[in-house]
């Protein structure tokens, strides 16, 4: 028979893919706004950002009120405290997805440029990484988890290669200073999302096996 307690930690894992669900929609639309220049959407994020940092406290709240009052051991323990790392990192994401909302308004008022192939590239990596690793939690599932570890190499390496594209366009461009400065910036939101997935990742391989592997988990 299902025990309260148990019926609590159900509920603590449906509020935190609940977040989770959250944070990748806003991931989603700032990333379309950038790349279609839509400021309305990129508006929609900013004000939605509220909503991320409510279900945090709520979450923290009620992640504590556990810890205190049933004082769980083993793989109950490690869920909890790894809720409390991903609702950490989740909180994070959705402040990423503001940034390149910003970012997005402020370069639609500069004249068009041509479309660069590595920033949706980034996107896309960004986007594939959160949604696996939101996967991998649902699933508690190391081996998934350790994917979005190893993806985290594609998603440095074009950021840099958006930064030195990008510099090497801003000579070119009277208003390469403004644009090169806030390319720069959204992509490095990007690539940070691609961390704040991995530490998502790192998390769930810690719920599931028991064992740390923070800034080693591709080798799991």
């Amino acid at each position: 028979m299902e025990t309260q307690f148990h019926k609590n930690i159900e509920e603590l894992n449906m509020k935190i893919l609940h977040m989770a669900a959250y944070a990748e929609r806003a991931v989603s639309d700032a990333c379309t706004a950038l790349i279609n220049k839509n400021i309305d959407l990129a508006d929609q994020v900013i004000e939605k950002d509220t909503e991320i940092n409510d279900i945090e406290l709520e979450i923290d709240e009620f992640s504590l009120l556990l810890l205190a009052r049933e004082q769980p051991v083993a793989r109950d323990l490690r869920f909890i405290t790894g809720c409390r790392r991903a609702v950490i990192d989740l909180e994070r994401i959705g402040d990423e997805a503001v940034n390149i909302s910003e970012k997005t308004i402020y370069l639609s008022k500069l004249p068009e440029v041509p479309h660069n192939p590595m920033l949706q590239e980034l996107v896309d990596t960004a986007q594939d990484m959160l949604r696996t690793s939101v996967e991998a939690f649902k699933e508690e599932n190391a081996e998934k988890a350790a994917d979005v570890c190893r993806m985290d190499y594609k998603a440095d390496d074009l950021n840099v290669r958006i930064l030195k594209k990008t510099m090497d366009d801003m000579v070119t461009e009277v208003t390469g200073v403004r644009r090169a400065v806030n390319t720069i910036l959204a992509a490095r939101s990007l690539e940070r999302i691609g961390d704040l997935a991995t530490n998502i990742a790192e998390t769930t391989i810690f719920i599931s096996e028991g064992i740390t592997v923070k800034h080693n988990c591709e080798r799991f």
